[in-house]
């Protein structure tokens, strides 16, 4: 670790949590330069949830590479951008009877919220923005303003401004009543707000805790957001592409959003790619080029993400999805059973959340996790809650034994 300590920023954090080097991945195992195998409960922060080398998506890219491939193109025209596209429209969604437009920006889910930010303001000739209490929703200016959490808006060194923070359904003061409240405040010419541009939510806040929005409450924020003619955006970023049992984590809650954001997992392979689904009226608001990046969708991606979404060809993999979130959930509530801590176990599909109430007795537990072979991941407020979100691709034998390294390393902390 020397050379890392020597030359690397003191901005690395992943590291520090799991101090070793890491040499080689398969599904959901990482392998150090010693030799130790340790589970992944943590997937690239959601990013991999084919798992680490898939193989199919490494014969893909084998494949386009010896073939002279167009590897980066800007947003030229390619073969391999056209599969992606005609494949997510055929495979997402047209079942869906979505016809949303597919926008490419730069490379990582915080791209993809500033450009959502950019074109609501544009389509409504607003300012201020609405997110909700314990959001994340990327580290760039716009997207930070939009994050509650302090330790990573205190390091923006300039004002983050234009956002009203309303809280989030499972936060103090949360609900549908709060939206009302909001709504009355709005039309009362003499409350001093003006309506957004926006609602921006998460379906599921993961990096904010794991918790977990209904649906009720989910179309109350989307009928607000048509009350007063703003966009109703939901940020997919970490919990779409299956995460949570279904592609899309609000599937089968009627909701019709202007805008949903994607990264992470649909590049399938851990090569980066962001997209934005629009509505096509509000897509005609952006004139070429006027919103850009030099990686926005390069050819790995898209052969990626192609061979990604034939995991969806049936429902047999979401199914496998479901059943192995059900087996995250049950072994969650025994470990917070057996404690007598009243731990709180949350999620949906496989990403699941333990909240163990303390940063601290979480970092000492993802310590013991670590030394013990299973690389977990605290967040929520204080780092207390311990977020699960392997592979979705993780066989059985694996996730078993990451659950019991879990349920051993609680045990010997608690």
């Amino acid at each position: 670790m020397e050379v890392f300590e020597k030359w690397e920023s003191e901005i690395r954090g992943y590291s520090r949590m799991w101090p070793t080097v890491f040499t080689s991945a398969s599904n959901a195992r990482q392998v150090d330069e010693a030799g130790k195998s340790y589970v992944d409960f943590f997937a690239g922060a959601g990013v991999l949830n084919f798992g680490h080398n898939n193989e199919r998506m490494k014969r893909a890219i084998i494949a386009f590479l010896e073939a002279d491939g167009i590897a980066h193109s800007l947003d030229m025209a390619t073969t391999v951008k056209r599969d992606f596209l005609s494949a997510f429209a055929e495979k997402i969604l047209g079942p869906r009877g979505m016809t949303m437009r597919m926008q490419f920006m730069g490379p990582t889910g915080s791209n993809a919220v500033e450009a959502a930010l950019k074109l609501a303001r544009r389509v409504t000739g607003r300012q201020d923005v609405v997110a909700f209490t314990h959001g994340f929703h990327g580290m760039t200016l716009g997207s930070l303003a939009l994050t509650a959490n302090d330790y990573f808006r205190n390091a923006a060194g300039v004002p983050l401004e234009h956002v009203v923070r309303l809280p989030f359904e499972t936060a103090p003061g949360g609900g549908v009543r709060a939206l009302d409240d909001y709504r009355a405040l709005l039309a009362d010419g003499s409350s001093g707000l003006k309506p957004p541009a926006a609602f921006v939510v998460e379906t599921v806040q993961a990096e904010g805790g794991v918790h977990v929005a209904n649906g009720e409450w989910l179309r109350a924020v989307q009928q607000l957001a048509r009350d007063v003619d703003a966009l109703f955006v939901i940020d997919e970023i970490q919990v779409g592409c299956g995460r949570t049992g279904s592609y899309f984590s609000f599937d089968g809650m009627d909701l019709d959003p202007d805008i949903v954001c994607l990264a992470k997992g649909i590049g399938g392979f851990g090569t980066p790619l962001a997209m934005n689904l629009v509505k096509p009226e509000h897509d005609a608001r952006w004139s070429p080029g006027e919103h850009t990046g030099t990686f926005r969708g390069q050819g790995l991606s898209f052969v990626a993400g192609r061979e990604a979404l034939t995991y969806f060809d049936d429902d047999e993999f979401l199914a496998q999805v479901r059943a192995k979130g059900e087996t995250m959930a049950g072994a969650l509530r025994t470990i917070a059973q057996d404690s007598g801590h009243g731990f709180d176990v949350r999620g949906k599909g496989m990403i699941q959340g333990l909240d163990l109430g303390d940063g601290a007795l979480a970092k000492a537990v993802t310590t013991a996790c670590f030394e013990a072979g299973l690389l977990v991941c605290p967040c929520g407020t204080g780092g207390r809650v311990l977020k699960l979100i392997p592979p979705l691709t993780i066989g059985d034998d694996d996730l078993a034994e990451g659950l019991e390294i879990l349920a051993f390393a609680v045990r010997a902390t608690t």
